[in-house]
């Protein structure tokens, strides 16, 4: 599984749409560092099979592609910008459909990340080298934000990748999750009975679903470290929140 162009009967090109495939592993989640936000902690012991990511956000090409050129959400225009103004469900259209109309693989499917498999694929996976953001610790390099962004969002890997070959995981839009949010799910997963949690899918029920990866208008670059994790109601669309896709035999409830 190397790129959805190669699944779609569409003859336009559809550029920036790679799956990398990312090997599972063991890492410790969150942190505890000075920069570090409260609902990032503890640190806890996660285990993960492997998935495929996207190499990028999904762009506003993709997502005409599959939602017709009658929706088109975006505020920022640009095929080639991460498509934004999508909520949580809106994001679960669009993969339905994504999934309807490429019919992987039985057993596969195209899912949004789960908040353990967003956190391990920015950190570089197996070949992380410990960077504050997604493949740097200067954020400039790999990210746009607050203080580079010039209000907008911009197109996709245009800055530096992090080890695995991901862009934009640090900056230019957050990106949704599967995973409900609850600030003390990290303290329920610490007190796991093996001391590791396999495939965490964040908590059964809650309010708000899961954000990752900061955004192009903050100047609070802390906002766009790889641990940091914030939360918006799943209904809630803005211009600077999109969504990257994950293909995966690991399905989630």
């Amino acid at each position: 599984m190397s790129n959805i162009q190669d699944l779609l009967s569409n003859d336009h090109p559809l550029p920036h749409h790679e799956m990398i495939f990312v090997r599972g592993g063991t890492f410790l989640m969150g942190s505890e560092d000075e920069d570090a936000f409260e609902r990032e902690q503890p640190l806890h012991e996660v285990e993960l099979s492997d998935f495929y990511i996207g190499q990028y956000p999904v762009t506003q090409a993709l997502w005409n592609a599959i939602m017709g050129e009658g929706n088109k959400p975006s505020y920022f225009r640009g095929d080639s910008r991460p498509v934004e103004k999508v909520s949580w469900q809106d994001a679960q259209d669009f993969i339905q459909k994504l999934n309807d109309k490429t019919k992987p693989k039985a057993g596969w499917q195209y899912r949004l990340p789960t908040e353990a498999e967003w956190e391990y694929a920015a950190r570089g996976g197996q070949l992380s080298r410990g960077y504050k953001y997604a493949g740097s610790d200067k954020l400039e390099e790999v990210g746009w934000y607050g203080g580079n962004g010039h209000d907008e969002s911009k197109p996709v890997g245009l800055k530096d990748p992090n080890e695995l070959g991901l862009y934009d995981m640090s900056g230019n839009v957050f990106e949704w999750c599967h995973d409900w949010f609850d600030g003390k799910y990290y303290e329920q997963c610490k007190k796991a009975e093996a001391g590791v949690v396999k495939n965490p899918e964040g908590p059964q029920e809650g309010t708000y679903r899961v954000v990752r990866g900061g955004y192009w208008w903050d100047d609070n670059a802390r906002l766009c470290r790889s641990t940091y994790r914030n939360s918006y109601h799943p209904e809630f669309r803005f211009t600077d929140i999109g969504f990257r896709l994950v293909f995966s035999l690991q399905s989630v409830g």
